[in-house]
């Protein structure tokens, strides 16, 4: 893991590792705080990026579950979840009225990034309107909703974060609680997750468990996101994180990561916080490599992947056949982007071919 590091210039990391809902393994590589010469332990929280989506896509599947969402309920629409006129008002394309809460957990909804990731082009939006200051989440989707859909919802499928915002603000209009307090309290709190928040925007704004985050060598400085003009960090004021709630914002160590996993698996060494039939619609392997609920992929036979990018970290994910759940998270971002979680997934491969059989039987999930 040393070596894997060094490679691909990052600074701290973690590594958990689980078999059958029992955590075996849970370290920390290199430094959380290079400045201080913190070294990372294994407890402390990170940004997890689009892990954040499994997370989410766990909140709508629990509200199914109570009763309170249906994966063919309408989003928009006097019928609908978002129904408020704020929102019908602004919409111009009447494919709009046709999305449905499936269709956003499966990125078939007709968003696209043509335009630009709304979540991530905080500053462009705010001069194509004018604007003072950045949109909140309703000025943002009036924004989105008055711009023609790139597809008819259902006929395809292009990968856009904007759909997981909107999955977050369902959450909170069928509960009338935030986003995140619901998450902890109806799904992180039951599945023994008591370390996770959504993500602060600057270094100022970490939590005392958190660490510092980090750009490869040849990053170079960006424009702060609420076009104040500033040169900044990348990972630290580049993207409205916060904004983006359960589309990429969640942090947690990666060890509360594989509880949670435990806990929406199917396996039964640990009672799961969703029903089995949820657990079945998140896992079902779906033709044509359609993406899965929350989870990027559930092949039959294969390892479950859910994998997170972001400026200042990377994540995986990974949920083998044989019970066993990898989790891997870094406080500093690669050159390699998204490939980087290939690499990781080989890494894998070979860790557990060479440490399998001499990983200890116990659960650290215990004290």
């Amino acid at each position: 893991m040393r070596r894997y590091l060094k490679r691909w210039e990052i600074n701290g990391a973690q590594l958990a590792i689980s078999r059958h809902d029992s955590l075996l393994y849970a370290r920390g590589f290199g430094f959380s705080d290079i400045s201080r010469q913190q070294p990372m332990e294994p407890s402390q929280i990170m940004r997890m990026a689009s892990v954040s989506k499994l997370v989410t896509a766990v909140g709508i599947m629990k509200l199914r579950d109570m009763g309170k969402v249906r994966l063919t309920d309408k989003v928009f629409g006097p019928q609908g979840i978002l129904n408020d006129t704020f929102y019908v008002n602004s919409i111009r394309d009447k494919r709009h009225f046709d999305i449905t809460v499936e269709q956003l957990l499966r990125h078939k909804a007709g968003f696209t990034n043509y335009a630009g990731d709304p979540i991530f082009s905080t500053r462009y939006i705010m001069q194509q309107n004018r604007l003072a200051t950045p949109p909140d989440h309703r000025n943002l989707l009036r924004i989105v909703l008055r711009r023609r859909l790139g597809y008819t919802p259902g006929t395809m499928q292009r990968y856009c974060n904007i759909g997981y915002t909107l999955l977050s603000l369902i959450i909170e209009k069928r509960t009338g609680m935030s986003y995140e307090k619901f998450m902890q309290r109806y799904v992180l709190e039951p599945a023994g997750c008591f370390d996770f928040h959504i993500a602060g925007n600057y270094l100022k704004d970490r939590r005392p468990n958190e660490t510092v985050y980090y750009m490869h060598s040849s990053s170079e400085p960006a424009q702060e996101f609420n076009n104040s003009g500033r040169l900044v960090e990348r990972c630290y004021g580049e993207n409205d994180i916060t904004t983006a709630l359960g589309a990429g914002a969640w942090t947690a160590s990666a060890a509360e990561l594989c509880r949670l996993v435990a806990a929406i698996d199917g396996d039964p060494t640990m009672p799961d916080v969703i029903s089995p039939e949820a657990v079945r619609l998140m896992t079902q392997e779906m033709p044509d490599h359609q993406y899965s609920l929350g989870w990027n992929y559930t092949p039959n036979g294969r390892p479950w992947i859910r994998t997170g990018s972001l400026v200042g970290t990377s994540a995986i994910v990974l949920r083998y056949p044989d019970g066993e759940c990898w989790v891997f998270i870094t406080n500093t971002s690669t050159w390699k982007g998204h490939e980087f979680s290939k690499d990781t997934m080989a890494l894998f491969e070979k860790l557990r071919k060479r440490f399998g059989s001499k990983l200890p039987k116990r659960n650290l999930f215990v004290k």
